[in-house]
């Protein structure tokens, strides 16, 4: 798996995947919350199937 998630895309996800299990886990958002797994998991692993699909990389080239 090439990396193709940059620095700030990552922060961003792990937060945004965090907050949203977060709300699930409280109650507040139901069930839809555990979706934040997905961007978590993309977050950490540094790579996206649906960039990879569209061409795009936010990674900064070398």
């Amino acid at each position: 798996m090439t990396r193709n998630v940059g620095k700030i895309d990552k922060t961003v996800r792990i937060a945004a995947g965090i907050a949203l299990i977060l709300l699930a886990l409280t109650g507040i958002i139901g069930a839809w919350g555990w979706v934040g797994i997905v961007p978590l998991a993309t977050g950490f692993f540094s790579f996206c199937p649906a960039y990879r699909l569209l061409g795009l990389n936010t990674c900064q080239r070398k």
